[in-house]
């Protein structure tokens, strides 16, 4: 898993979850206490509201993306960006700013003025957005969408029989099909990935979003760090039979469970209680992580082993072992050492270039640790 900085904040496993307020700058903007068209308005909420309430990071948008309004143009973005910036001047607090867009133009007009990272909601659908991050040595989220920049996050639109193949297509389901368009168009060395949780479509169902939340951990595969935007969305309310203004308390079940899971950014209007919630998640989270030596220990869950090895093992492997992990920064000699150690046990190790998946029982994993210069400490320390 690589780690992102954003303007000097650590963001991935080896740092604690971030929590990203919201600050809207566009009036159709549903959430009315998030929404300022004034500056010394805007930043008082920030300073007050966020910061004050524990976010590291936060993201203003420009405009709604609720599918029944009308896309900005880039030049309409362009021109509630002073907004957005006279804000940032304003704020005497501390913070990582995002400006949300789908615009190369716009996050490139932001980024020179002041702002430190972009979240994409179409994921790379304008093809100067990579460039002009890695230019700014930004980082920048990447959301889960189709090549529509009118259409962001609706990845069922995406003609997958012709992308893929109408085998794949017949069998993928809606995780699957945000996985692989996260894929789409490649990564930056500073993006995090984001599985678009919420109604980006008309035919996108609250099972959807259920389907990707329980495997959230596979998105780990992308070795990315992961954000989740999920404070107060439907799928939660269905479940406990809650309206809007009464789902705090399934939010924050769902954040905790989405740390465990992997998440490292949380999107919220509800910064104060989010930020609890994720350090109660982090807390007991059974994922841990060392490095030795330039060589990073995972463990892992088993959706994101299977997802990992797919293409390499039986991902029934994942079901029959008590611990699986995975070991980065290998040398060609350190990966022979682990496979002709895993060979000795009755674990199993799998060869993904620099990368070695392991499974196995516990007793077995410690005994090839025990047998490894530069990789056995590292991996005795997420055994623990």
């Amino acid at each position: 898993m690589e780690s992102v900085e954003a303007a000097g904040v650590g963001i991935g496993d080896d740092h604690p979850p971030r929590i990203m307020g919201v600050l809207n700058v566009s009036e159709e903007s549903p959430y009315d206490p998030s929404v300022h068209d004034d500056p010394d308005e805007a930043a008082a909420y920030v300073d007050e509201e966020l910061i004050g309430e524990g976010a590291d990071i936060v993201d203003v948008g420009l405009e709604s993306a609720n599918k029944r309004f009308e896309v900005l143009s880039e030049d309409e973005e362009l021109d509630r960006l002073d907004v957005a910036c006279e804000t940032v001047e304003a704020v005497s607090g501390e913070a990582v700013f995002s400006i949300e867009t789908r615009y190369g133009a716009v996050a490139d007009e932001a980024l020179l003025r002041g702002f430190d990272m972009v979240n994409d909601v179409c994921g790379f659908t304008d093809p100067e957005m990579p460039d002009v991050c890695r230019d700014h040595d930004a980082a920048v989220v990447k959301m889960a969408s189709p090549d529509d920049l009118r259409r962001p996050g609706a990845v069922e639109e995406i003609d997958w029989a012709a992308r893929k193949s109408p085998e794949w297509a017949d069998s993928a389901d809606y995780a699957d099909m945000i996985y692989e368009a996260l894929k789409r168009n490649g990564l930056t060395e500073k993006t995090i990935v984001d599985p678009a949780f919420g109604g980006w479509s008309e035919a996108k169902t609250l099972a959807d979003d259920r389907a990707t939340f329980r495997r959230l951990a596979e998105f780990r595969a992308l070795g990315r760090p992961l954000l989740v935007s999920i404070n107060r969305k439907n799928f939660l309310g269905e479940i406990a039979g809650r309206e809007t203004d009464e789902r705090l308390p399934v939010s924050l079940a769902a954040t905790a469970l989405a740390v465990e899971r992997g998440a490292h950014v949380l999107r919220t209007h509800d910064v104060a209680e989010t930020r609890d919630a994720a350090a109660i998640g982090r807390e007991f989270a059974d994922r841990r992580s060392s490095e030795d030596g330039g060589v990073s220990v995972t463990s892992m869950e088993p959706s994101e082993f299977e997802a990992l090895v797919a293409d390499h093992a039986n991902g029934a492997i994942a079901d029959a072992s008590p611990r699986l992990v995975r070991i980065d920064g290998l040398e060609s000699a350190q990966r022979g050492a682990v496979e002709r150690a895993a060979w000795e046990t009755e674990a199993t190790a799998v060869s993904l270039g620099e990368t070695v998946a392991l499974a196995g029982r516990r007793s077995d994993l410690r005994s090839i640790g025990s047998r490894l210069d530069g990789v056995g400490e590292a991996l005795r320390d997420v055994l623990e």
